[in-house]
C-alpha cells in the first residue's frame, strides 16, 4: 500500500513532456523584462492542491498541473525557503528571481499532494495555519461551498440571507456562484458568515468532512521540514474585528501551534491579506509586539531591501499553464511593493 503511494506520488510529480519552447521562451522574457535583478523576494501563495481536477474548484490546481509549476520553479526561477529568502534579503545576498512557496489556512491535501511533489523536486515551503480548524472543523467558506455544490434543483433560495434567488446550473455555474456568495458575505461579521453556513450546510450537506489538517499532521509537516506558521484561530477579517478579539486572534493561534510544535512561530499571514482593506496598522502591530519577526500580505509585488517586514508582499498567478503562470510570475516581479 505505502510503495503504490509513493509512485502516485511520483508520477504526479513528473513533468509532462514539450515544454522546451516553452522554457526558451522564458529565457528570452527574463531578459526583455530585465528581472535578473538580485535582490527581489516573490513569494507564492496557494491554498489548495488537488488530487484529480474538480471543475467545481478550479481555482485551485490539481497534483499534475502543481507538478508542472513547480517544475517551473525549480528550473527558471530560485527556490528559497522562507527564512533564508528573508535572511538573504536583509543581507544584499539574494540571487536573480529568488521565489519562497507559501500555503495558507491549512488543508489536508497540502500534506498529501503538494508536500511529496515539493519534497521530490527539493522546494521548500511554509505553511500557515488557521488553528481553529484542526482536528475536523470546517471554515466558513467550504461550507459554504459544499452545500452550494450538493443543493438540489434549478434554483437556492437565499433570500433570508439578502442574497435573493440564485439560479444553480451544472458545476462551473454553481462555482461561480460560490464565489459571488463569497465576496457578498466575506465581510459580514464572523456570527453572520458562520451563521449562514452552517444553516445552508446541515440543509444541503450534513455530512460534510472536514478538508483541512489534524493536529498529527501539522506535526509530521514540521517534523519534515515544513515551516509553520501563525494563521490566527478562526481566519477572521481583522479590520471588522474588534481590537481586543483580533488580538486574542492572533495570540492565541501563536500560542497554540507553538505548544504543539515546541517551537517559537516566526512567521505570520494576515486572513485575506489586503492591507488596510482586511488589516491594517493597527493588526501591524500586534503582530510585532507578539514577536514575530515578518509578516505576508497578499498584496502583489516583490519585497526587497526597503519593505516593510510585517507586510510582506504574496502573489500567485491564477494561470495553470506554466508558460502563462511564468510570463505573470515574471511581470509581478517588475513590481516593488
Amino acid at each position: 500500500m505505502a510503495a503504490a503511494r509513493q509512485q502516485r506520488r511520483q508520477e504526479a510529480a513528473a513533468p509532462r513532456p514539450g515544454r522546451l519552447s516553452q522554457r526558451l521562451m522564458l529565457s528570452t522574457l527574463h531578459r526583455l523584462l530585465r528581472v535578473d535583478t538580485p535582490r527581489r523576494l516573490a513569494v507564492l501563495v496557494f491554498h489548495r492542491v488537488l488530487p484529480a481536477p474538480d471543475a467545481f474548484l478550479a481555482s485551485d490546481p490539481d497534483a499534475p498541473t502543481f507538478a508542472e509549476l513547480m517544475h517551473l520553479v525549480r528550473e527558471r526561477f530560485r527556490p528559497l525557503s522562507l527564512v533564508e529568502g528573508l535572511y538573504r534579503l536583509a543581507h544584499n545576498t539574494l540571487p536573480p528571481r529568488a521565489v519562497s512557496v507559501t500555503f495558507d489556512d491549512g488543508y489536508a491535501d497540502n500534506l498529501e499532494v503538494a508536500f511529496p511533489i515539493l519534497q521530490r523536486l527539493e522546494i521548500p515551503a511554509t505553511l500557515f495555519v488557521a488553528s481553529g480548524y484542526l482536528d475536523g472543523r470546517c471554515m466558513w467558506n467550504d461550507r459554504l461551498c459544499q452545500a452550494i455544490r450538493r443543493c438540489p434543483g434549478p434554483s437556492v433560495d437565499l433570500t433570508p440571507y439578502g442574497a435573493g434567488i440564485r439560479p444553480l446550473g451544472g458545476p462551473r455555474a454553481r462555482a461561480m456562484l460560490v464565489r459571488d456568495l463569497l465576496r457578498v458575505f466575506k465581510y459580514q461579521t464572523a456570527e453572520q458568515r458562520d451563521e449562514v453556513a452552517a444553516d445552508l450546510a446541515a440543509r444541503y450537506a450534513p455530512d460534510l468532512t472536514s478538508p483541512m489538517l489534524t493536529r498529527a499532521q501539522v506535526r509530521e509537516l514540521y517534523d519534515q521540514g515544513c515551516e509553520i506558521g501563525g494563521h490566527t484561530v478562526t481566519h477572521p477579517i481583522l479590520a471588522r474585528t474588534p481590537d481586543q478579539t483580533a488580538y486574542q486572534e492572533i495570540a492565541e493561534n501563536k500560542e497554540d501551534l507553538e505548544g504543539l510544535l515546541g517551537t517559537r512561530l516566526r512567521f505570520f499571514a494576515y486572513p485575506n491579506g489586503k492591507p488596510e482593506l482586511d488589516f491594517t496598522e493597527t493588526h501591524t502591530a500586534m503582530v510585532r509586539t507578539l514577536g514575530y519577526q515578518a509578516a505576508l500580505t497578499t498584496g502583489h509585488g516583490v519585497a526587497v531591501a526597503g519593505t516593510d517586514p510585517m507586510r510582506l508582499p504574496r502573489f500567485t498567478p491564477w494561470e495553470r499553464t506554466p508558460m502563462r503562470f511564468g510570463i505573470r510570475l515574471l511581470l509581478n516581479m517588475r513590481h516593488i511593493a
